[in-house]
């Protein structure tokens, strides 16, 4: 979704907050590029870069002034109507998939079990203590492995039940099909322009939550950690020596 979610963006490489956005009107996000170069705009804040961003080069040499390069899309050669059959492809098993999941957490015992925030664990010590404890790379050990800590526990509820819900919900504000049966939810994201920009916002999210996830299971044990996620059976870490 992520790749063909670009292909659709390179269409029109700006985002804008409201009802309306075209090109003559200010965009708070922007990637594009002049005759020498490509830049990200935030704000009144431009950034060079060429070569990755807005003016690149392809596999051909041919030198290309979309948003996103080939290798990041699908397709890899522009074409908006593929990327939004592939998106929606690809949708319809997210959404599904997401249904499917948070009935299986909300009444099998998943959120009750795992996820549920005690009312300890809101102390704002021990959320520090967790921070830092994440931020040295002391993951827990013995019986404390087998337990969500506070910030597994909120990353989880976030993403399963606020990001990939929102995902949905503004990829559908953004369907002229669904303006029509569900007006509300212009209303409620404020427009289809503040939908689109809460979309593109959140991918981020959610693409830094999985580079950060992996990036814990290696740290933590790759092969113990994906044979948990495989067979659903995980090894304890042995306590240490005092």
């Amino acid at each position: 979704m992520l790749m063909s979610g670009l292909m659709i963006f390179n269409a029109h490489p700006r985002l804008y907050w409201g009802q309306y956005g075209a090109n003559p009107d200010h965009a708070w996000f922007a990637i594009g590029a002049t005759p020498t170069m490509g830049f990200v705009r935030i704000g009144e804040t431009r950034i060079e870069t060429t070569g990755l961003l807005g003016r690149w080069t392809d596999a051909q040499g041919v030198e290309q002034t979309w948003a996103f390069p080939g290798w990041a899309t699908i397709p890899t050669s522009y074409s908006l109507a593929d990327g939004r059959r592939w998106h929606l492809l690809f949708a319809w098993v997210l959404a599904i998939g997401l249904t499917l999941y948070m009935l299986w957490t909300a009444f099998g015992g998943h959120l009750r079990k795992d996820l549920h925030v005690r009312r300890a664990e809101w102390s704002p010590r021990h959320i520090w203590h967790d921070i830092c404890d994440h931020a040295r790379l002391r993951f827990p050990r013995g019986e404390a492995a087998a337990r969500y800590s506070i910030l597994q526990k909120l990353s989880y509820i976030a993403v399963i039940f606020v990001m990939l819900p929102l995902m949905i919900f503004t990829g559908l504000a953004m369907s002229p099909g669904m303006n029509a049966a569900w007006p509300w939810l212009l209303d409620l994201f404020g427009g289809r322009q503040s939908a689109r920009s809460i979309h593109f916002i959140t991918t981020w999210l959610l693409v830094a939550f999985f580079f950060v996830h992996v990036a814990m299971v290696l740290l933590a044990g790759p092969v113990n950690e994906i044979r948990s996620m495989v067979t659903g059976w995980f090894k304890l870490p042995p306590e240490k020596a005092q």
